[in-house]
């Protein structure tokens, strides 16, 4: 038997080697074949796989990323939504677009002529069709190319460009049709763990991974090799859980991240570090997050403090400002107004302190006062039916028009996804495209009561140093108006393009009126330096001798916004700039100078220099529907209070204002309230309860009524 033994293991030694690494067996008796490899390869099929690899789950890398789409999870490709943007209309009504345009329109009249012969309706609207009734539509039948076999048509004449540009507006980036998003190639698919794949795993959110790591069984074998690697996947992902994103996907895009969000995974990256003796320096780490959350965000900062580091926090919430150990106020006010340290010591001494208006807040001596009447009057509306993008759960909402209106939520509970996907893009598209609306999935009705709507985000108001809030709010012209008209200026010839810094003339050659001259350095940060033509002054020397009550424009654009208003009222002549800045000054940026480049200026800054531009140019009879998200980021509660008082100016001329935000002090004056949820992700999506804050409050199932109760005693 040994011997047998030892002349069968060579003989399948020789077979492998044989059969580059296959080996059949036959039973002489029964005649049934045994199977074997030494490869990674299916016995039955002989499909081969790639011997598993870090790098072979990788999408950034070309061995594990899906051949078609590259590992971008999309890929170009016809858009039905792009193709038939409205279907609510019927074939009749020219649902599908390209058919409507009079050089195809024969596609659409043989589509009429078989209608009937086929079955397919052409008189209901397109939603309504059924599924060999869109089969048709598509796919054709005699008589009729169809949809599909169209396009197929425009593909073939690509080497003309107006075929190109054609088909260029129904094509957009959708999910990849090989790897279904998943952004890696089918051999990393194949490998699973207890039933699934990569792609299965980093489809869940946090909290889910979480417990599917925590709850899996593995053999001794099997933990003997993982044990390591499991421990730090538990650790990092109950990180990630316990400071409050538990609700994102593990492939969610980090370009969809809000600013809150990405400082807490951030803050997750670091606790999984594990590191002692560091400082870590938070800015406002509260952004995004409910109130109900912050004491989850007060234990992680603590727990870094505890384990040996020092946590620096700016920030403005009550309740992490109440938990510090020290507090350092910095004040008095803002601007060159502020700048110094007005307190540090403990919260309770702050308290008893109460000279700082920081304090004044804390302790009740001021506060933002409830509004002394809620718009309770019967207005039009804007109703959103079947609203499912993301996580919202086919839902119907219903926004009242010409009132203060918050939307409300936990963190991740589609706030966000039913005013940036859902209503915005809906009512763009209805404004700008002759009613068609852009999503299929969502029916909006009510457009029809405003006359426009304004997203006035946290983005940056300009892109080069020459920008800056007196040319965003159309103050800067006036101002230029107002030296084109001195007598020096028109002595001169001088014109009001002569004092821009944006066009040739007046300005400086050398830096072209941004005051500074950028040295590349190649592989460090660019250098930025004053100019040494015009000493950072922006203009030729002609032109800065040029003075309107002793104040060069040079001057004028270093004045602070408060300074500047209270210099050009003094004169009748500059009255209009001194209107234009007043806007500035009432959404609290009156330290902010003329001149300041809008690269310099901080997100919540950005938004509110936005909103002053919006207050300056409102027009009587229009109604616009202004769309905010948290604009109280980066405010201090005298801030809050500026900036509801301009709230109330846009609804005081008939504009609507929606607001997303998770402060109650903002909260508590709205008119009316939407609140989703209940939890985030999976388990938010519904309207939890819609009304007035005294309503919402009342609700027992509503974390936002919860803590909205203290703020309306």
């Amino acid at each position: 038997p040994g011997s047998q033994d030892a002349r069968f293991a060579d003989s399948i030694e020789t077979a492998f080697t044989a059969g580059e690494g296959f080996l059949i067996i036959r039973d002489l008796e029964t005649g049934k074949e045994y199977r074997f490899n030494q490869l990674f390869a299916c016995s039955t099929c002989g499909n081969k796989y790639e011997e598993p690899e870090p790098r072979l789950f990788s999408f950034n890398n070309p061995f594990g990323a899906c051949p078609k789409c590259e590992g971008f999870g999309r890929s170009i490709s016809l858009d039905l939504d792009l193709i038939i943007p409205n279907k609510n209309l019927s074939l009749q009504e020219g649902a599908i677009h390209p058919w409507t345009m009079p050089k195809w329109k024969e596609n659409l009249n043989d589509l009429l002529n078989i209608a009937e012969r086929v079955g397919v309706r052409t008189n209901v609207p397109f939603r309504e069709l059924t599924k060999k009734e869109l089969d048709v539509v598509f796919n054709g039948c005699k008589g009729f190319d169809g949809i599909f076999r169209f396009f197929k048509f425009i593909e073939s004449k690509l080497y003309k460009v107006h075929y190109r540009v054609f088909l260029s507006r129904y094509r957009r980036y959708t999910t990849c049709d090989v790897c279904r998003g998943a952004r890696l190639r089918p051999a990393a698919l194949s490998v699973t763990v207890q039933g699934r794949s990569i792609a299965d795993i980093v489809q869940m959110t946090v909290e889910d991974a979480y417990h599917f790591f925590a709850s899996l069984e593995l053999t001794q074998f099997e933990m003997d090799i993982a044990k390591r690697i499991m421990e730090e996947l538990r650790r990092r992902l109950k990180y990630l859980y316990d400071i409050g994103v538990g609700y994102l996907t593990l492939d969610r895009l980090s370009s969809t991240l809000s600013g809150g969000e990405s400082q807490r995974i951030n803050l997750a990256t670091a606790l999984g570090s594990s590191l002692v003796g560091s400082l870590y320096v938070l800015d406002e780490p509260s952004i995004g997050l409910h109130p109900r959350d912050t004491e989850r965000l007060i234990n992680i900062m603590k727990s870094l403090r505890d384990v040996g580091n020092t946590v620096l926090v700016v920030e403005h919430d009550a309740d992490i400002m109440q938990s510090a150990d020290q507090i350092v106020d910095m004040g008095p006010a803002a601007g060159e107004f502020g700048g110094e340290i007005v307190f540090q010591g403990t919260p309770s001494q702050l308290l008893e302190q109460g000279t700082t208006l920081t304090a004044k807040y804390l302790n009740g001596e001021l506060s933002i006062p409830h509004p002394a009447l809620r718009r309770s009057v019967k207005t039009h509306s804007i109703k959103i039916k079947n609203a499912s993008a993301h996580n919202l759960k086919s839902i119907d909402v219903e926004i009242p028009l010409q009132k203060f209106v918050c939307i409300t939520g936990v963190s991740g509970s589609g706030k966000s996804t039913l005013v940036h996907e859902v209503l915005f893009p809906a009512i763009k598209a209805i404004k700008e495209s002759d009613g068609q609306t852009s999503s299929s999935r969502v029916v909006l009705d009510g457009a029809q009561y405003i006359d426009g709507i304004e997203l006035v985000d946290q983005s940056p108001i300009g892109k080069t140093p020459r920008s800056n809030p007196s040319t965003y709010i159309g103050a800067y012209d006036a101002i230029r108006d107002v030296f084109a008209n001195t007598q020096a200026a028109k002595i001169r010839g001088f014109k009001p393009g002569t004092f821009s810094f944006n066009v040739p003339g007046g300005r400086c050659d050398t830096c072209e009126g941004s005051g500074i001259q950028i040295v590349e350095m190649q592989f460090l940060a660019d250098l930025e330096l004053t100019c040494e033509s015009c000493q950072g002054k922006r203009f030729k020397k002609e032109v800065l001798a040029i003075q309107y009550h002793d104040k060069n424009i040079d001057d004028v654009l270093n004045m602070t916004v408060a300074d500047a208003l209270t210099f050009f009222s003094l004169h009748q002549s500059s009255k209009k700039v001194a209107e234009r800045l007043k806007v500035l000054n009432d959404v609290g940026m009156g330290y902010i100078r003329l001149g300041q480049s809008a690269t310099t200026l901080s997100g919540g800054e950005a938004q509110r220099v936005k909103l002053a531009s919006h207050l300056a140019e409102q027009h009587k009879g229009n109604h616009t529907l202004y769309i905010f998200d948290e604009p109280t980021t980066g405010l201090h509660f005298d801030d809050i209070a500026k900036l509801l008082k301009c709230f109330n100016a846009l609804l005081d001329n008939g504009n609507s204002v929606l607001v997303i935000e998770h402060n109650m002090e903002v909260i508590k004056c709205s008119d009316w309230i939407i609140d989703l949820g209940p939890e985030a992700g999976d388990h938010g999506g519904d309207i939890v309860v819609a009304g007035t804050p005294e309503e919402v409050a009342k609700c027992a199932s509503s974390y936002t009524g919860q803590f909205l109760r203290k703020y309306l005693l």
